[in-house]
Formats: C-alpha cells, structure tokens, sequence
C-alpha cells in the first residue's frame, strides 16, 4: 500500500508558529500532501487542571482550540480547513514532535524557530533546537516575523533563490540532492557557497600563507565544479567561495544575493545519531531566512512528486 506524504506543523498558538502554519499548508497544497497540526501540552497543566478545578481535561478541547486558531489564520471558510489533520500530544515538546513524525511517517517537519512563552512555557527556541538535534527528517525552520504564504507561488516570490552552503564532506552530496529536489519542485535558481575557514596555527609565521590558502582555494573550487556536475542546467546554479567564519558569511551570501531559503546540513554520528553543527546553529541565529535542514544520509529524503528519476549515489568511502 502506497502512504500518502504528509507534513507536521507543530503550533503554540503564537503568530510564530502560524507562520509556520501557513508554510506548512502552502506546501501540503500544492504537492497534494497530508497536514497533521500538532500541539504539545505540558502534563503538570493537564493535571493541574483535572486536580485544581475539578474540570477533567479532555483532548478533543484542544483541538477544538486549534481548529479555531486555523480557522483565524486562513478564514472560516477557508477550503484548506477541511484538510487539515490535528493531534493533540502530553508531554516534553521535542520528544512528542519527533515521535508523532516518526509515528505518523511525516516527510517533512515546519516549526518556527521561536514561541509562545508562559502558560504553555517556551514552545519553540530550546525545542526548535533539541529537534534540529535529534531528527531523522528534514525540517523546515521559519523565522518568528515571517507571518506566511497563502500559497507557494507568494513564497517562491519572496525566496527568489536558494542558498547552499557546503562544506565539501561526504554528506555534501546528499545536501545538494536535496536542494536539486527543491530547485525542480519550485523553479527557482540555486547558488553553492563553499566557505574557507582562515588558518589559525602558530605555525602561521613559518607558512607560506598565501600559497596555502590559494591551494585550500583551488580544492573548494574543485569540490564546488565537481557537485555542479551532479545538477541539471535548467536549474541555473552558480558556484562562490568565500573567505572567512562560515555562518558569518553564509548570512552575508544571503543577504547580498537576496537568497530566501538555506539549505543546510545537519551532521551526524553513527553512535548518537543526528546533530545539528554549530555552523547550521549559528546560521540560525544570524539570518532572518528560511532554513531547511537536511538530516544525515540515512534519512534520505526527497521533495513528493518532484525529484528525479535518476538519483545519485555518494560514494562511500
């Protein structure tokens, strides 16, 4: 039996995380994917509640709750409300995102980078990080201002073009599939950034500085001409090598190049599975953009009814 591809939206009632919302439903839309909205309640309030007033408390409340919230987001009758799938969850905020994805074989997580904070404590930030560093499907970050598209031809207008750093590992391949997938599904440029780290050794002095960083030059630019090879021509990729700290000019690439989607890595290890890097974190903290982050190779990934036919395999060394 084929299942269908589905998305996850967690909301906190926040206007952050109806941004989120709005992504989410942008994309279930228009790749005809199942929306599963979930909130998270913090057990002490649903015991307090059962203990304090008497009242028991009752899931279905909750959704009913979160109903009305989408209702407010996109109109009462608004056509996508009869899509949407909501699932209430009791416990710590990551832990229950990432169950119900695995549960509910989610193929892509949106959260929004920050929350709602005091009743339902801090939803989003701590909980947007914990999941970036735990997840097994990609994640797509939304910046907390960032009120949404209705539809994804509004959000390809205000992406314009996709960022993607790299640095140039054996997951770099699988990053730049993904953002392929991406590129064909919504039709927009790709731009390859490969940063070179300044050199800090107290050896400095005894270097020859300029003729190894023109040589960690020529080898980024190898690594960047040889995923370009991987990366059709319709997709208008480019290439750039920058000089200096990674997620500094990550955030600077993109801003100058008005590039409103970065698409990261997110790096892993085979004893603890899945970790954000501190670049990915960093960038994050400094850009006001979305960011889609891309798992480890093990949770391979593409974009529903769009990627192609012909995959490539990184090789394995």
């Amino acid at each position: 039996m084929t299942v269908r591809p589905s998305i996850l939206c967690p909301i906190d009632f926040s206007d952050a995380s109806a941004g989120a919302l709005r992504y989410a439903a942008a994309l279930s839309a228009h790749f005809g994917t199942r929306l599963i909205v979930l909130t998270v309640e913090d057990p002490l309030l649903t015991e307090a509640v059962d203990l304090g007033t008497g009242v028991v408390w009752n899931p279905e409340d909750a959704k009913r709750e979160m109903a009305q919230f989408a209702a407010k987001i996109f109109g009462p009758n608004a056509p996508s409300l009869n899509t949407l799938e909501y699932e209430v969850a009791v416990g710590r905020p990551a832990p229950e995102i990432l169950r119900v994805a695995r549960e509910r074989s989610c193929d892509l997580i949106v959260i929004s980078t920050h929350g709602l904070t005091g009743v339902r404590k801090l939803f989003f930030g701590s909980t947007t990080e914990r999941v970036l560093r735990e997840t097994t499907k990609p994640v797509l970050v939304t910046p907390p201002h960032d009120p949404g598209p209705l539809h994804v031809e509004d959000a390809k207008r205000v992406i314009r073009r996709v960022l993607v750093p790299v640095d140039l590992t054996a997951g770099s391949l699988h990053q730049v599939q993904a953002a392929r997938a991406v590129g064909d599904a919504l039709d927009l440029p790709l731009i390859l950034v490969s940063v070179v780290e300044p050199l800090k050794t107290r050896l400095a002095a005894r270097l020859n500085l300029a003729g190894v960083e023109a040589d960690r030059r020529a080898v980024a630019e190898d690594g960047l001409n040889e995923l370009l090879t991987t990366l059709p021509s319709r997709l208008h990729t480019e290439a750039l090598v920058a000089y200096g700290d990674p997620a500094e000019e990550v955030a600077k690439v993109a801003r100058d190049r008005q590039a409103g989607l970065l698409i990261m890595g997110l790096h892993g290890s085979p004893l603890l599975g899945p970790r954000m890097g501190s670049v990915t974190y960093r960038v994050l903290c400094l850009s006001s953009t979305l960011v889609l982050a891309v798992p480890p190779i093990e949770a391979r990934w593409k974009m529903p009814h769009t990627a192609s036919d012909e995959t490539v395999e990184p090789s394995r060394t």
